[in-house]
């Protein structure tokens, strides 16, 4: 069995902590390596790493870094598959689901490599005789990124590519729960000739993230979790002097309509519910059924259910098992909670047949009807393959069942009434909305995030917040009373 180790000024690093973690293969049940958790010492190794590193690199030419971030793109777009392997074996999504998170990241690099456009600033000419006023926009230093389990790849490619192709470097601390991705993603960058310092990561558990927040020379922390570990990431962070995105959990609310069609409506509830095993911020845990239509709707949903098939991800499964064994007993438990508050177990994912080996955290899809809305299962986010179903009467019931949830990450309507669709999206306080799309991830050049206890921080995810995020801007007001001359050279202008 081998160790994980940390990555800091482009090399492997044990560190000095004797402390690890184990990461578990969750499709069998057993540990295939172990991790290294970072003491504060080893955070701010990395973080001295990555501040030797910023001045030569925020000093380097839009295009030189531009180069690196296309390479890093086509190096991780020709061997996505390598990732993807990583992912299912250590979070244990099925492969196509693998593919997909590698997939939606890579959009994001794509979004970067147009930096040198995206950062542009703004110019005006004589404001006043002879005065001229422009704006340039510049890296804070050093950022740090603290990302989930749930996205050991998409996540961290949020942040990342955006925050060093703007010129900063960077500290990432993954989860310990599957941390090889993000190793592996900063070989690449080595590869693809990112300079040493630049991007490192250590692993570990509160300490090391403490160690980031409170450290003197990280500029800003990104991250993605729980809304309590959001809101101390912000807070703590914050009184530090930092920056901060903290983006944190959801309860997303699918809102079906009686004019909807409910065949695409139950395939969408599917798809959104129970891919990842349901270990998703976006992922669809509440249907809210405009009567008459639960009865029908249940049925198809139940249907489509039936012809799941669960298991280790490189087995061509639909949906693999949870993330570890204390996380799926504790989702597994919700089925409980929501029989002794008088919800209706429709289809039970506890004892299901696997294609996989017994020890796995397994726990097939559950379907459950009738969930009050002051039980547990209805506010919790348990954040697992337990779909709820909460029938209401009217779209006025249901868009103030949704407004009166203290999250505001995603939520969907499905209906082909134009006129409810547009008052929907208007009127529900929500930061992303799906309209017959039941997971409305925005594209990369676009941004992600939440309202209400979702997101703290006023900056979201990637696309135009994050070109704010990770850069300052300068306003110079500039008067030249005599010009200068460069002497003469015939040859072609270029830039390097």
């Amino acid at each position: 069995m081998t160790n994980v180790d940390h990555w800091v000024n482009g090399a492997a690093f044990t560190g000095e902590s004797s402390r690890t973690s184990p990461v578990y293969n969750p499709a069998l049940g057993t540990v295939s390596r172990d991790v290294r958790l970072a003491t504060t010492g080893d955070v701010d190794t990395a973080v001295q790493a990555a501040k030797v590193a910023f001045p030569d690199w925020s000093g380097a030419s839009w295009s030189r870094r531009q180069g690196v971030l296309f390479t890093f793109r086509e190096l991780l777009n020709a061997r996505k598959e390598e990732v993807a392997a990583i992912l299912t074996s250590e979070h244990g999504k099925v492969t196509s689901d693998a593919l997909g998170e590698v997939a939606r990241g890579l959009e994001v690099v794509e979004f970067a490599c147009a930096m040198p456009h995206l950062a542009k600033g703004e110019y005006s000419e004589n404001v006043s005789t002879g005065v001229d006023v422009y704006s340039t926009r510049q890296a804070l230093g050093v950022v740090g990124i603290i990302s989930p389990f749930n996205f050991p790849a998409m996540v961290p490619l949020w942040f990342f590519p955006i925050a060093i192709a703007a010129g900063n470097t960077v500290v990432l601390k993954p989860s310990e729960k599957d941390p090889s991705a993000a190793i592996w993603m900063a070989e690449l960058f080595k590869e693809a000739g990112l300079p040493d310092g630049v991007f490192n990561v250590v692993h570990g558990d509160k300490e090391a993230v403490d160690a980031l927040l409170q450290h003197p020379d990280v500029a800003s922390i990104s991250f993605v979790g729980s809304t309590p570990i959001a809101k101390y990431i912000y807070e703590t962070a914050s009184a530090a002097g930092k920056r901060v995105q903290a983006l944190g959990g959801a309860k997303n609310h699918m809102l079906v309509l009686p004019d909807a069609d409910l065949e695409l409506v139950a395939d969408s509830a599917i798809n959104a519910g129970f891919g990842s095993a349901g270990e998703r911020c976006m992922a669809i845990s509440v249907v809210v059924a405009v009567e008459p239509v639960a009865d029908d709707l249940i049925e198809k949903i139940a249907s489509r259910m039936a012809n799941l098939t669960v298991g280790d991800g490189t087995r061509g499964c639909d949906m693999g098992p949870l993330i570890t064994r204390e996380h799926r007993d504790r989702v597994a438990g919700y089925i409980d909670v929501a029989t002794a508050d008088g919800a209706t177990v429709v289809v039970d994912g506890r004892g299901i047949a696997v294609n996989g080996e017994a020890d796995g955290f397994w726990l097939g899809p559950t379907l459950l009807d009738k969930v009050a809305t002051d039980s547990k299962v209805y506010t919790d986010e348990i954040f697992g393959p337990v779909l709820s179903i909460v029938r209401v009467a009217s779209f006025d019931e249901g868009l103030a069942l949704i407004n009166g949830s203290p999250y505001g990450n995603g939520t969907a309507i499905f209906t082909n009434d134009g006129g409810a669709a547009r008052r929907f999206q208007r009127e529900v306080q929500v930061g992303m909305i799906g309209i017959n799309v039941p997971i409305p991830v925005p594209v990369g050049y676009y941004s992600f995030g939440g309202w209400k206890d979702s997101l703290f921080g006023d900056a979201k995810a990637y696309g135009p917040d994050a070109i704010h995020f990770f850069t300052r801007q300068k306003a110079i007001t500039s008067r030249w009373l005599d010009p200068s001359h460069g002497g003469i050279n015939l040859g072609f202008p270029q830039h390097d």
